[in-house]
């Protein structure tokens, strides 16, 4: 009986051709989360000190527009945090995020609520923090996909990891869209209200920051009912937020 001596297998170099090729594949796959994570972290400290030009969803909507034959707006002005009211952070913290100032990007117990709520009910509610908003309006695009949600987790850690509450506030107030077409404080407050993001009231900034969760249906003048009933609700709150020390710091 004759045996198949060592080195005369036809398998063998198609095996370490194999070998060869899924070791490429994933030195190439290591090599892009290297870039990948390596200009994320560089742009993210970037926006630490340079206010953001565009961001993905301000491109999404123009395109939106452009397809449907609107003409294009893009209103924003950026602004200092001392630039804007103390009075419209507070009305966001209150509305967006109560824990804003002691949480670490993330409320597990709002996300906890927001999932018994969402196993049984049609009408699907979120729990994100304003870090997780920011990430989310500042790097990413609308969906609610895993892969999505997956890098809005990450872009929060290094927005918590590297920028300040107050640069996160900030960075928020500037790039929410407030509009159709309409982004920031600044520009929201021209646009209704026919003053600087500086000079809104506390009532102002109550009906501003209850339009947070669909601004292009909801924005003044035209706000339905259960918005107007939402910025009494934040109204109610303001003096206890309005006083806490990282807020006094804003208009200071």
């Amino acid at each position: 009986m004759e045996t198949a001596k060592p080195g005369k297998s036809k398998a063998g170099p198609k095996r370490t051709q194999k070998r060869s090729w899924f070791y490429r594949i994933l030195h190439g796959i290591r090599v892009a989360v290297l870039i990948f994570v390596v200009a994320s972290v560089a742009l993210v400290l970037l926006y630490r000190f340079v206010p953001p030009p565009i961001t993905p969803l301000m491109v999404i909507r123009l395109g939106e527009r452009g397809l449907t034959g609107k003409p294009l707006r893009l209103e924003k002005s950026w602004k200092p945090l001392d630039k804007i009211s103390p009075y419209l952070a507070a009305s966001a913290v209150i509305s967006e995020d109560q824990e804003f100032f002691d949480n670490h990007g993330f409320d597990f117990g709002a996300i906890r609520e927001a999932m018994k709520h969402n196993e049984h009910h049609r009408r699907i509610v979120g729990a994100s923090t304003i870090t997780q908003q920011t990430a989310k309006n500042l790097f990413l695009w609308p969906d609610r996909s895993w892969a999505r949600k997956g890098l809005e987790v990450y872009f929060t850690v290094l927005l918590e990891l590297l920028w300040s509450k107050h640069r996160i506030l900030e960075v928020y107030l500037n790039i929410i869209e407030t509009g159709d077409g309409v982004y920031g404080a600044e520009a929201a407050a021209q646009r209704y209200f026919h003053c600087s993001a500086k000079s809104l009231t506390a009532q102002q900034s109550a009906l501003l920051a209850a339009t947070f969760p669909d601004p292009r249906k909801w924005a003044p003048p035209h706000s339905p009912p259960h918005v107007y009933r939402r910025q009494g609700w934040i109204l109610r709150q303001m003096p206890e937020f309005i006083e806490r020390p990282e807020l006094i710091l804003i208009s200071k």
